[in-house]
């Protein structure tokens, strides 16, 4: 008998807050060994010199949209493209799937589905609307790893608005539940009053669509949201922040003793609002992109610390959505599950570290939402989840996507680094692994 399933040797492997050269051993589903010169006997052994043993990305926030919108994308699809692009785990959220997760038969659905197609192991939100308040308890009881709530209408109007009411409700119930909340941040009132002043053409171009989401509406919502987590107590998630600003509210908040996390997306790290015009309907997101100084603002925020989790909000859509001369009447989503992280490696790594990449992308967002002690790490006795990540620079093509639709702001852009390979619980991922739904905190 073999003292390891496989070794992957001669790796630059991110752990325990350093990157190093060593030698992982696998024993089953889980990392047994990091160091360098492993002995031992193995079935399988792999020369990684040259390569980065990275953390599998546990991504926080993917619209797989399944059941019910799978021809927008689906497990099947959505989990081979974060599969390509170095992630092991996601966590689903409760739109744009149709009916939305809101009551404990839409859960079972989309539990059932993702047992059926994903590659990756998952998790799942549940949804916090005016109508669905009745149903947390319930939802919590089956295995959500938290509650998501639009500030400003979502784009579909079987997933209502939260208003401050609703949301301060919702928080409440949560905070009882242990489990945390996550808000799209713009303030609906901020956004009319500008809409008042300046308002916007039909049909619209996608600089009229930037110039109408001010970041002043994303920081009234944050606002707002950050006043009810003070009054109840509630774990506050505040999802895609595109501006440094934003972050500046979450850290103070962090000063002041509330328990508060920050994401933002490779998108808003990637891309600004000059490339949003010349890329079109596919960059168009809510909150939009902003100028290039204020993504620069943001890399500065990461850098320092200050951003908590990086999730791809992978959202796509047909291309009859995408279409038209009127960029407020297409879908707002961007599909950036794949190609995301790797493009986001090199300013990464020369901004910050190896180690800050990782927490940011797969050890923080698991210990925030309950996967801690099994997922975000490469250490002893946790899922054997990684990727192996190699510097070879390439052109990304439209032949190269994975999503359902072959849509994505990426394509064209050169690629320092590339997933060579990504593995879920000690087996390379392939067509034929089968991901499992996971609760939280278990």
């Amino acid at each position: 008998m073999s003292d390891f399933d496989t070794i992957i040797r001669g790796a630059t492997v991110v752990a325990a807050g350093e990157a190093t050269i060593a030698d992982v051993g696998i024993s089953g589903e889980s990392f047994a060994a990091i160091g360098p010169d492993l002995a031992g006997s193995t079935e399988v052994e792999i020369d990684a010199s040259g390569k980065v043993l990275f953390p599998g990305l546990v991504d926080a926030h993917v619209h797989f949209n399944e059941p019910g919108r799978s021809e927008w994308e689906g497990f099947a699809t959505g989990s081979a493209a974060l599969a390509a692009g170095g992630g092991t785990c996601f966590i689903d959220m409760p739109l744009n799937s149709a009916p939305p997760l809101l009551d404990v038969g839409a859960f079972e659905a989309k539990r059932h589905a993702g047992e059926r197609r994903s590659r990756l192991d998952f998790a799942l939100w549940g949804g916090l609307t005016p109508h669905s308040l009745a149903n947390l308890a319930a939802l919590a009881g089956c295995g959500v790893a938290g509650f998501k709530a639009f500030l400003c209408p979502s784009g579909l109007a079987e997933f209502e608005a939260a208003d401050e009411a609703t949301l301060r409700e919702g928080m409440k119930i949560s905070a009882d539940l242990r489990l945390p909340v996550a808000v799209h941040a713009e303030s609906p009132a901020a956004l009319a009053a500008h809409w008042e002043k300046f308002p916007p053409p039909s049909p619209g171009t996608m600089a009229d669509w930037l110039a109408s989401r001010p970041v002043s509406a994303e920081l009234a919502a944050i606002e707002m949201a950050l006043a009810c987590a003070r009054d109840t107590g509630c774990a506050l998630h505040i999802v895609h922040i595109s501006s440094p600003e934003g972050v500046d509210l979450v850290t103070a908040a962090k000063r002041e003793g509330i328990d508060v996390t920050a994401e933002t997306c490779p998108h808003y790290l990637l891309l600004d609002a000059v490339m949003a015009c010349e890329i079109g309907p596919a960059a168009k997101c809510a909150p939009p992109l902003r100028p290039a100084a204020t993504v620069d603002g943001l890399w500065k925020s990461l850098a320092a610390g200050e951003i908590d989790t990086i999730g791809s909000d992978h959202s796509p859509a047909p291309p009859e959505l995408k279409q038209g001369n009127d960029f407020f009447a297409m879908w707002g989503g961007i599909a950036g599950a794949q190609h995301g992280f790797p493009l986001m490696i090199e300013r990464a790594v020369r901004e910050a570290s190896w180690p800050l990449l990782a927490a940011l992308v797969a050890g923080n967002p698991a210990r925030r939402f309950g996967l801690g002690g099994r997922k975000g790490r490469v250490a002893g006795g946790w899922d054997a989840d990684f990727c192996l990540l190699a510097a070879d620079e390439s052109v990304i093509g439209r032949e190269d996507l994975l999503s359902r639709h072959a849509i994505s702001p990426y394509v064209g852009r050169r690629s320092g680094w590339r997933v060579a390979s990504t593995w879920l619980r000690g087996e390379p991922v392939s067509p034929a692994t089968s991901g499992r739904f996971l609760v939280p905190g278990r």
